[in-house]
């Protein structure tokens, strides 16, 4: 539990990637030995360049960070295994948490990969895991490194139900300080004690106690209190301006009353609240379904059979699927049984047992992005989702995914894994798929946005391949079959 000594501390700290991306704007807040706090803010805001500042692996413009005692620890899980990583094996991917690597190394290993529930040949690459063993990986990493402050950037992004779970009850008696950047309500409200609020507008922090849910609550009451009280200004300033007018033209002293009346109108003006901009949501939208030819029968995957893995054995088994045209099936089973591998399969045409239509034009949303080339601009992306290409359908589509101008400037190794989210799906609008795959869609993504994209994915006319461990964003989908591969 938290106590009274400060242990982190940012004292007006600016910070900047260059004069049209500001992260933060003098930015002040504390947080206390033993907290557990939620760090929020719109996708794109800083969150995860607020962590590097945390790290040291970047620098503030003016300012200062303070970590009490110097000599404090910091570990982070981040959202991803870094590519050029991929290929090590466990053994060699946490031997780079040490400068000299211990002797008993794999002890360290084998208790860190207990406290996360996970079980592994530590010659395994980690590549060959799954998204949701890669999301455990990452937080015994961190764990590894035994740090005073934990450092947690999306943690339950590809977790199934029981290792969001088990995280939460680890947080919940987890001894030293914790900071969380998760989309994730549920999880967030269950064991958060403070939040810190990253405001994309005006790159101030802003910091409550409480649970999560409670700050959310009071951060809408004071808007709305904000709000009235702005109303009830505009309202005075508009009657003191009309009133002005009136004596201005009936002239003598009463044109001195008149320019008193404007005085005070402005100034009324300049002394109203400030009200912050609240996070944006993505606007609704359709994902279009292709033309087929006229001789289409509907008909768009036969699945006569699919492999997973239990207990690290691969299975096939013998399925009789059939996916047309408007018909939606999930795939449901624990992390590591091979949902993201049979969709890579599928996308790829080397599922066996698999028959895709000739015609049919493949809509793919990966959990981990790698279908976008890191190296293109975002602009450069979206146009090439285009059959043809057309400048105002881009620029629409895009600003409806919160896309300006800026950011399709930018390339996408350079976007937060939220915008990277969110310029897949623009992708898939353009695309206009006829059989649409979807990994995980939820990773990385503002929950704001989410009821807005299961409503899309509902009314899709196309077939509709999903994997997804977030009950409440299922429900929100028409689903007309469920092929759980941990009933198999």
């Amino acid at each position: 539990m938290s106590n009274n000594n400060v242990i982190l501390r940012f004292d007006e700290v600016s910070f900047a990637y260059n004069e049209t991306k500001i992260v933060l704007n003098e930015a002040s807040f504390t947080v206390r030995n033993g907290s557990r706090v939620a760090l929020m803010g719109q996708n794109g805001a800083g969150k995860t360049s607020l962590f590097n500042l945390i790290l040291k692996q970047a620098q503030p413009t003016s300012g200062g960070i303070f970590l009490t005692p110097k000599d404090i620890s910091v570990g982070i899980a981040k959202q991803v295994i870094a590519p050029e990583l991929l290929d090590l094996t466990v053994r060699e991917y946490y031997a780079t948490t040490f400068v000299d690597v211990p002797y008993n190394l794999n002890k360290h290993i084998a208790k860190v990969l207990d406290a996360v529930q996970l079980k592994t040949d530590l010659e395994k690459k980690l590549r060959h895991h799954s998204g949701g063993q890669q999301a455990r990986l990452l937080l015994a990493y961190s764990l590894l490194q035994d740090p005073d402050i934990l450092l947690l950037d999306e943690p339950t992004n590809n977790l199934d139900q029981a290792g969001i779970d088990h995280l939460t009850g680890f947080l919940m008696t987890y001894q030293k300080t914790v900071i969380v950047i998760s989309h994730d309500a549920d999880f967030l409200n269950s064991f958060t004690d403070n939040v810190l609020y990253l405001d994309v507008n005006t790159h101030k922090v802003e910091q409550y106690a409480g649970t999560y849910l409670d700050v959310v609550q009071e951060i809408g009451l004071r808007l709305e209190r904000e709000r009235r009280q702005n109303a009830r200004a505009e309202a005075e300033i508009k009657k003191q301006v009309a009133q002005a007018e009136v004596f201005a033209h009936k002239g003598g002293k009463l044109r001195l009353v008149a320019k008193k009346m404007r005085l005070a109108a402005a100034e009324a003006k300049e002394n109203m609240v400030e009200v912050r901009q609240e996070d944006k949501t993505i606007r609704p939208f359709i994902i279009p379904v292709q033309s087929f030819p006229s001789d289409f029968n509907g008909k768009i995957l036969e699945l006569n059979q699919i492999s997973l893995i239990k207990a690290g054995e691969t299975e096939h088994h013998e399925t009789n699927l059939v996916l047309r045209r408007d018909s939606h099936l999930l795939i449901a089973g624990p992390n590591g049984i091979g949902k993201t591998s049979f969709l890579q399969k599928l996308a790829l045409g080397t599922a066996p047992g698999t028959t895709l239509n000739k015609d049919t034009r493949l809509g793919y949303y990966r959990q981990d992005f790698s279908t976008l080339d890191f190296e293109q601009t975002a602009y450069d992306s979206l146009l090439t989702a285009m059959a043809k290409p057309d400048e105002h359908t881009l620029r629409s589509t895009a600003a409806g995914f919160l896309l300006d101008g800026k950011i399709l400037n930018n390339q996408i190794k350079n976007l937060s894994e939220g915008q990277k989210g969110l310029l897949s799906l623009a992708r898939l609008v353009l695309i206009r798929p006829g059989l649409l795959l979807l990994d995980e869609p939820t990773n990385h993504i503002n929950f704001r946005h989410l009821p807005i994209i299961a409503q899309a994915l509902d009314k899709y006319q196309g077939a509709l391949i999903l994997v997804s461990h977030i009950p409440e964003f299922v429900s929100q989908i028409r689903i007309d079959e469920t092929l759980d591969l941990g009933s198999l």
